[in-house]
């Protein structure tokens, strides 16, 4: 595939602004082009997070949780199988025992047997198995109407903490907390299903402070000791890390930084070969977060968050192998439905010769795993820019479809489901999620008709330009840039994720030398044009294994590499081209 275009960032002159005099002056000027000024970074610590009371819902959620805690009663967090939901259901099981609930365990859903979310049927087989009093949703629930009502109808009552955009009806639980509720006041409408439950059990603590619950002790409970989950669970989400969540993901990262971390998640840096006390929301990311995430793929959700709930480092050790295993089964399966589906893509080209791509694409093998259709829908949307929904049977031989869809920039993907489901009613099962992710069902014999709605609706809403596929660039580094100190401030400042791009460049190089690492890596030394030296540059999954031309411009990130303790310079290059 070929290179895709660059476009440069508008370019703000920060320099007469009254910067910190540790903030360097490229990270002021990246800090600038992303919209922040000066008196933002003053507001970055654990007390300017936004308050607790301006989320609605929190104080009905509040006194039912008191009263389950102070009544001694079976409390049952429902999770979700991925990274979100399960250091969401950690951090409510780890925090609720934390402020004083004796009896508290969780669940997570069988995804052939009991869907997604808390369903009819797994509130069947809790009231089966040991019948908890209250049930807490986490990462999940807003959509779960018939699971709602099946808990009232057996005497459990429910509380929803969820952050996925709720439909035109609500379900009837005892009290629902998600900043994405019309009319409620909370500014972050970014946070994760894991930063729902962590706002809800610090309004908790605040709430039996007041009852006088923590009297007789002296102390109450520190919660910020969940907040490397929240970060990893924030940044595995991929949802945008606004201020609020910037400020949670840093305060977790300088506890992993500080070895003050959970025995699961040292356990999962050690597995991932990633050292925590140079950890980055990029590690959370692309190393423990798939790890944690393959187990609700492939496996049992429950291995994840027995890992994320050890506290003995032996044990942890133990299960974090073992979700590495299988995320390496994962990431085979993975590349495989990726190939597929590119060459889907291919020989539809090949018919169709006349007739343009659709803007929504649609994709389905019955061989798909369903756990992983999402990772497909991502991978193939980055390289066709273009809204994906990548179909696979719900369990062998089934009729129902379980899919994942992910999107671009400017396509709401909900809104886009919600109005095929309204111009076929009946024609989707049922579907939810967020602008750039969510998930649906729906029967195999309607795949045709869905894809055929999907692309008529994709092209009503996405204009033919936002098409084109390109890469954001912060602009050329100057020769005096390519240093250790800048390298070093651009590495830790942020924390770049999602809607806060880590800052990329584009530079003209000499080629000094380059070989062949592995079957598609590229290892290379880059001099840049004005540049004293040559820098160790890497290429990895380069699109093209040939002799590069002896000029290039390069797009690249500007990091450091460390090896036997020493840091260098390094350019993690994500594409070249001909200068």
């Amino acid at each position: 595939m070929k290179a895709v275009a660059i476009r440069r960032r508008a370019g703000v002159d920060a320099r007469g602004w009254p910067w910190p005099a540790d903030v360097h002056p490229l990270l002021a000027r990246i800090y600038a082009s992303r919209g922040l000024a000066p008196a933002d970074l003053a507001r970055s610590r654990l007390a300017d997070l936004a308050a607790p009371d301006s989320l609605g819902g929190l104080p009905q959620a509040c006194a039912v949780l008191a009263d389950a805690i102070s009544r001694g009663e079976r409390i049952c967090v429902v999770g979700d199988f991925d990274a979100d939901g399960a250091t969401g259901t950690a951090v409510a099981v780890r925090g609720l025992r934390m402020l004083g609930a004796r009896n508290v365990g969780y669940r997570v859903p069988n995804r052939a047997r009991e869907g997604y979310g808390l369903s009819a049927a797994l509130v069947e087989s809790l009231v089966a198995e040991d019948r908890p009093d209250l049930v807490l949703t986490v990462d999940n629930g807003i959509a779960s109407h018939a699971g709602v009502a099946t808990a009232n109808a057996c005497g459990l009552r429910v509380v929803v903490t969820d952050h996925h955009l709720p439909g035109a009806e609500l379900p009837a639980a005892e009290a629902i907390v998600n900043p994405n509720l019309a009319g409620d006041g909370f500014p972050s409408k970014a946070l994760a299903g894991v930063g729902v439950v962590f706002y809800l059990l610090l309004a908790l603590r605040g709430f039996l402070r007041a009852r006088g619950a923590f009297a007789a002790a002296g102390t109450e409970p520190d919660l910020s000791s969940l907040l490397d989950l929240v970060a990893l669970g924030t940044v595995a989400d991929l949802v945008p890390l606004d201020a609020n969540n910037r400020i949670l993901v840093a305060a977790g990262l300088r506890r992993i930084r500080a070895g003050r971390c959970c025995a699961g998640v040292s356990a999962l840096f050690r597995a991932s070969g990633r050292d925590p006390v140079r950890a980055v929301a990029a590690d959370l990311g692309y190393a423990l977060g798939p790890r944690v995430n393959a187990a609700g793929r492939l496996e049992d959700m429950s291995l994840g968050i027995e890992c994320l709930l050890a506290d003995d480092a032996h044990r942890a050790d133990r299960l974090a192998a073992e979700l590495s295993e299988i995320n390496a089964q994962r990431q085979g399966l993975q590349a495989a439905m990726v190939e597929q589906g590119e060459a889907m893509v291919v020989a539809f080209l090949a018919r169709h010769r006349d007739v343009d791509l659709p803007y929504g694409i649609v994709l389905h093998e019955p061989d798909w795993h369903p756990g992983v259709v999402g990772l497909v829908a991502s991978k193939l949307k980055e390289r066709l820019h273009r809204p994906v929904v990548a179909c696979a049977p719900a369990e062998p031989g089934a009729t129902e479809l379980r899919a994942s869809a992910r999107s671009i920039s400017g396509f709401h993907l909900r809104d886009a489901l919600a109005e095929v489901d309204a111009r076929c009613p009946g024609l989707i099962v049922r579907f939810g999620g967020h602008a750039m992710a969510a998930g649906l069902t729906l029967a195999s014999a309607n795949l045709a008709r869905f894809a055929a709605e999907f692309d008529a609706v994709a092209r009503q809403r996405i204009d033919a330009q936002a098409l084109e596929r390109f890469a954001w660039s912060d602009g050329e580094l100057a020769p005096a840039d390519f240093v250790h100190e800048a390298a070093h401030a651009l590495r830790y400042a942020g924390p770049w994720g999602q809607g806060f791009a880590e800052p990329m460049f584009d530079n003209v190089f000499s080629v000094e030398s380059w070989r062949l690492v592995g079957e598609r890596h590229l290892k290379l030394r880059l001099r840049p044009d004005g540049g004293a030296e040559a820098i160790d540059a890497i290429l990895f999954d380069a699109l093209e294994c040939t002799p590069p031309p002896s000029r290039v411009r390069a797009l690249f990130q500007l990091d450091l590499n460390e090896w036997n303790g020493r840091e260098s310079l390094q350019l993690l290059v994500k594409q070249i081209e001909a200068a």
